[in-house]
């Protein structure tokens, strides 16, 4: 069983611990998927010219993406809670000499150091399942969006039909942690993701979630027959 929870403590420390091998193991055990989901959820984003904030943005691949997708038309800024994952998201954007398109920031979800309605997009892409408070993360990332720009979410789920349904869960449970553990010597951290994908499973409590807080147009769609799902909504007012 994990040892690490939903306190942000023990997340910090999850992450602080993996960010060394935080990109490559990503790859390895997703064989490679994960590069086309978080490019499916920067699609959501073309057209975006203004400025864009990437919440949990980890090593910066969502960050980077969104550059390259917009054509360098967008400003975005990356905030992470973990010192380790924001400078390596830091080193990264420094050897592909895009550091003036792109500021990678320390901070807070729950309390984002931003006036409301200064981005025209917020997008967080596997991070919200790992905020213990994501009623108030959600608030945040609404908040600081102008009226009329658009809400992200990307985000793991679990399969519920078909053979993956039966399969994925023990690559889930059994091979992702040992695999993940023997790679990076910690094999509690990857215990932990599959945990946290159980914990707040179901894509409808998402939904929920944005409709709670006036979103309107919200999409959904599943990706990979449902091992991730991307998340869309408007905002209505301020």
């Amino acid at each position: 069983m994990a040892k690490y929870s939903l306190y942000p403590n023990s997340v910090k420390k999850l992450f602080d611990t993996i960010a060394p091998y935080y990109d490559h193991l990503n790859h390895l055990l997703s064989l490679g998927i994960d590069i086309y989901w978080r490019r499916t959820a920067v699609k959501e984003l073309k057209g975006v010219d203004g400025m864009i904030l990437d919440i949990a943005t980890g090593t910066g691949d969502v960050a980077i993406a969104i550059l390259n997708q917009n054509k360098f038309k967008s400003k975005v800024i990356g905030l992470d809670f973990s010192p380790p994952m924001i400078m390596k998201a830091k080193k990264k954007i420094s050897k592909m000499g895009i550091s003036s398109r792109i500021l990678f920031i320390l901070g807070d979800a729950l309390s984002l150091p931003f006036s409301d309605n200064v981005f025209d997009a917020s997008i967080i892409a596997f991070g919200l399942r790992n905020i213990f408070d994501k009623q108030k993360a959600l608030s945040e990332m609404i908040r600081v969006v102008k009226v009329g720009g658009k809400v992200i979410i990307l985000e793991f789920t679990l399969p519920e039909k078909g053979l993956l349904s039966k399969i994925y869960p023990f690559y889930f449970r059994k091979i992702l942690p040992w695999i993940g553990g023997m790679l990076s010597g910690n094999k509690e951290a990857y215990e932990y993701l599959p945990e946290s994908v159980y914990q707040f499973k179901e894509i409808i409590h998402y939904e929920t979630l944005m409709k709670g807080f006036g979103l309107k147009d919200i999409s959904l769609h599943h990706l990979t027959s449902g091992i991730a799902f991307v998340a869309t909504g408007i905002k209505s007012t301020s």
